[in-house]
């Protein structure tokens, strides 16, 4: 906390006797022409000595801190104090160390008249008023800081203004300073203010060359002299996606970035990866030709450099970006020389292609093992409903069920029409009146034959038992059959289907639903891209005018807060 000094107001007095004794010392009235008189009175001098009341007591007032008045005696004897204050006046002291010294006198009960009366007594008594350890000690033990005018409370005991007695007041001096002493004051204060001035300024631009300027001068020669050039090739792809069936709310997405986003960021990621970085140096070299002899120490691998030294590198090196909008994979390389620029640029660009070819290879495989199975499936069920049928077949003894069907239907219905001839010549035999018994016999033979072989094939297919080879009608035969038939039939259907699901997972697995697209192809460039001398000495002014800024103000900071 800082404190305004307090201006002391003092009353000069003149009595008659005192100007007709000392006429040497004292000033003339105003009225009163002297022709010796060097110069003329100002208002202020006439009003001092006209004796003008200025509202103080003639005693003076009571004052804390303050010795009695001295004896005329005593000041003839502190003469040389006089030269003490006015050589501490030229050295230019601030308020607020006068302020700090005063306070300091009054801390060590001394007796100042003056701020500088209390540097001069401090000094006498072996204290150095601007010690920062005496500042320190203004605040108390227990950590109750001193007022403004230097009274503070210690132990309980509230310490007040004291006063003195009346008798041993000390009275101002009653010279007053002319025009030319008081200019050379004047341009004493002035020329200490600008001395002062010119010593902050130099001390100012010190501390900027050191912290400011040294360190820019050695950016801009290491960028303009010991930089080694690099060259950068630049190029831009995006990833696609192949137009395959997709559901109406996909289809809002497709040919958007969002479509391919996810992909996109993959992609970004393994190019930033070490196994990018361990790929690229196992083809090309990447760490052997960053450790060159030639490139500068900033820039240059050392020898025989690990994985994560590299990588490092790699990393500062080979910049990717990914425009989530557009879909847009933005990649930049750098590199000691042109042509490994381009070669590193291309190189990354393979590896970023065959990724996106392996993102859905997994996917395919998986979808062609599927269709695979399935056909394999149905062709073995198809296979095992051929061989019940054909098991069927053979333990039957019918190749088909209907066929022989139809041939046994069919044997009946000759069979039934020679026995209704028969039966027809029968009733011709007997419509005579005098019939042939023996014709009439034989016909009737005839038709107990026909009827007992219709009768035969006819439980051939209804009746259990009949004349086939395992006992069992046609019928059952027939129904065993056209189950094992239509099983059979049901399968190969099937195996059709799963046939042609196999060919168009085949199809899809031999076609690359995701692919890369080149935007701008990288080029190798002709001229070097790095370092960009100008802007990066002018970004390590900045920078290192921000850093000294940030530190001078919390130094002024911090030495504020230490002395307030």
């Amino acid at each position: 906390m800082t404190m305004k000094p307090k201006a002391k107001k003092f009353r000069i007095r003149r009595s008659p006797s005192a100007g007709a004794s000392q006429p040497a010392a004292a000033h003339p009235q105003p009225d009163a022409r002297r022709p010796a008189q060097p110069r003329q009175l100002n208002p202020l001098e006439e009003s001092v000595l006209d004796g003008t009341e200025d509202g103080f007591p003639d005693d003076g007032f009571a004052t804390a801190g303050r010795a009695g008045a001295a004896e005329p005696a005593a000041e003839q004897a502190n003469a040389g104090a006089d030269d003490e204050l006015a050589a501490i006046r030229k050295e230019g002291l601030t308020g607020r160390q006068l302020r700090m010294a005063r306070r300091l006198a009054q801390k060590h009960g001394l007796p100042a008249t003056s701020d500088y009366d209390a540097v001069r007594l401090l000094r006498r008594a072996g204290i150095d008023p601007f010690h920062r350890a005496n500042m320190l000690e203004l605040v108390s033990a227990d950590g109750k800081a001193t007022g403004a005018d230097g009274s503070g409370a210690q132990d309980g005991v509230v310490n007040l203004p004291q006063t003195i007695q009346p008798k041993k007041q000390q009275l101002p001096s009653t010279q007053v300073m002319d025009a030319a002493e008081r200019a050379r004051s004047v341009m004493e204060i002035q020329h200490d203010i600008a001395r002062r001035r010119r010593r902050k300024l130099v001390l100012l631009f010190t501390r900027l060359a050191f912290f400011v300027f040294l360190p820019t001068i050695l950016a801009g020669y290491y960028f303009y002299v010991i930089a080694t050039p690099m060259y950068a090739t630049k190029s831009e792809f995006v990833i696609q996606k192949a137009d395959v069936g997709q559901s109406s709310l996909g289809s809002l997405f497709a040919g958007s970035g969002l479509a391919t986003s996810q992909d996109s960021v993959t992609v970004q990621s393994y190019l930033s990866s070490r196994d990018a970085m361990l790929r690229l140096d196992a083809e090309l070299g990447f760490k052997a030709h960053f450790s060159n002899p030639q490139i500068d120490p900033i820039q240059r691998l050392e020898a025989n450099p690990t994985n994560e030294q590299a990588y490092k590198l790699y990393k500062r090196n080979v910049k990717i970006g990914f425009d989530p909008t557009e879909g847009i994979i933005k990649m930049e390389v750098v590199a000691a020389s042109p042509e490994a620029s381009a070669a590193f640029s291309e190189a990354l660009i393979r590896y970023a292609e065959e990724r996106v070819d392996n993102l859905t290879t997994r996917l395919r495989e998986d979808q062609m093992a599927g269709a695979v199975a399935s056909y394999r499936e149905a062709e073995e069920r198809r296979a095992a409903a051929q061989s019940e049928v054909l098991r069927l077949q053979e333990e039957l003894g019918v190749f088909d069920a209907a066929s022989d069907a139809t041939a046994v239907m069919s044997q009946v219905t000759n069979f039934e029409t020679q026995l209704a001839q028969k039966q027809l010549q029968l009733q011709q035999l007997l419509d005579n009146a005098r019939p042939n018994q023996a014709r009439v016999e034989g016909v009737r033979g005839d038709i107990r034959r026909l009827e007992a072989l219709i009768a035969d094939l006819r439980s051939k297919l209804t009746e259990s038992g009949g004349t086939t080879t395992n006992g069992e009608s046609l019928a059952q035969i027939s129904g065993q059959l056209l189950l094992a038939q239509s099983d059979l039939e049901t399968r190969t259907v099937l195996l059709q289907q799963a046939l042609q699901q196999l060919e168009a997972a085949r199809i899809e697995a031999n076609k690359q639903t995701r692919y890369l697209e080149m935007g701008v192809h990288p080029v190798a460039p002709d001229q070097p891209t790095y370092p960009r001398a100008f802007e990066n000495t002018i970004l390590a002014f900045l920078v290192f005018s921000g850093i000294y800024l940030m530190l001078s103000l919390t130094a002024s900071i911090l030495r504020e807060q230490v002395s307030g």
